[in-house]
Parts: C-alpha cells; structure tokens; sequence
C-alpha cells in the first residue's frame, strides 16, 4: 500500500477501535461493526494510480448496507464508477500529511478557556471547556509508530474563530512528537482544510467517501 495510506489506516484503526486491517489486493478492508459503518475498504491507490476497473470491481461486489468505500480520487471521478445504492459524500475530503516539529512552541489558550488532555489505549485526546464550562473544541491523536494520525477535530460553532482548533492540534501534535512520532496524517474535511494548512499540514491526495445504502 501506499505508505500514507497505510499509516493513516493503522492510525485510524487505534483511533476509532476498529479491527486489524484485512490486507487486500487492492488495498484492506477495515471492520467496524457499527449499524452505520459496518466495514470499510479502503482502497492503496491514490491520485492518478486509482484505477476505475478496480473501484468497480470492489463497489460492484457490495450487497450490505453500511459499507464505505474511501478511493484517493475525486468525487467527480469516483462516482460515475459506482452503480444503484451507492451514496457520495458531497464533500470532498483529502489525505494530509506534515513534518512534526519537535521544538514547536504550545498554542496560547485564551483566558477563561479550560484545555485537558489525556491518553488512553494508546490515543491522546485534548478537550477545550469554555468559561462557562461547555465543550468548546476536542480532538485526538494516535501515534504508531514513526507516525500519528490526527482525528475527529472538532469546534463547536459558537466558539469558532478563536484558535481553539490551533490550541487542540499543535496540543495533540506535541504529544505524538512526545511519543515518537516524525509524521502525521490525517483525512480532513472542506471546513477543517485551511486550519490544518496554517499549520503547515499539504495535501496528498483528495479523498471520495462512499456508503453502500442498498438497490431498490
């Protein structure tokens, strides 16, 4: 697999408590066992070396509802490759990666702002409470590794533009450094792109998600 991929896949699997990867020929395939999201395949290529006669192969091969299908290609170019049932996320995500600093100095958390961190089965979660007490912003990291992936960062809306999303990164990054780590990667979102690229985070390879909801 491309060695990107198979980082933010071994990370992500420590992240989320997913099953050891199944590794395929075309990439592996990564049990869940949720209603939602009951398997994933996640496919090696990206960019140019995604090949359609693959993605059709393995979309064609679905019959359960709940399976994802995550190709390194556009959207535009994935979906005319997937046939009935098949839901595209709109929006486009893309697999990031960045050089970690190891002397990289803390984020300032504003004043009033509580900011937590700790590590539990191998993941390190941060949380940023508000003044009031409120969820402001949270994230996590899991380092395997020469690598970490970065997951599930999130703001909530009424307290965006105030850095917390900087605080719980360069807070999440510093402890993966602390762990080991040279390198993260990520899956990022539209919304949380230009963050991560302020940070010094570059794209390598958009990134199409695709579930499987059933043929009429």
């Amino acid at each position: 697999m491309d060695g990107i991929v198979r980082a933010w896949v071994d990370g992500w699997i420590v992240s989320r408590g997913a099953a050891p990867p199944a590794v395929e020929p075309w990439g592996c395939t990564v049990d869940m066992g949720m209603a939602h999201h009951v398997t994933r395949h996640v496919f090696s290529a990206t960019n140019d070396e995604v090949e359609e006669a693959v993605v059709r192969k393995v979309a064609d091969a679905v019959t359960g509802a709940g399976i994802w299908l995550k190709v390194f290609a556009e959207p535009s170019k994935v979906t005319p490759w997937l046939g009935e049932g098949w839901w595209v996320d709109p929006e486009p995500g893309c697999l990031m990666s960045v050089r970690l600093r190891a002397h990289e100095a803390p984020a300032s958390v504003p004043d009033g702002y509580r900011l937590r961190t700790w590590s539990c089965g191998g993941v390190t979660r941060v949380m940023v409470a508000a003044p009031d007490g409120s969820w402001a912003a949270r994230g996590q990291i899991a380092a395997t590794g020469a690598t970490a992936v970065v997951d599930q960062i999130e703001t909530s809306p009424d307290q965006r533009r105030r850095g917390l999303g900087t605080v719980v990164m360069r807070t999440l990054t510093r402890a993966a450094v602390e762990q080991g780590a040279e390198v993260g990667v990520l899956g990022g979102t539209p919304d949380g792109r230009a963050l991560y690229e302020s940070l010094g985070w570059r794209v390598e390879a958009p990134l199409t998600s695709a579930k499987f909801v059933g043929r009429p």
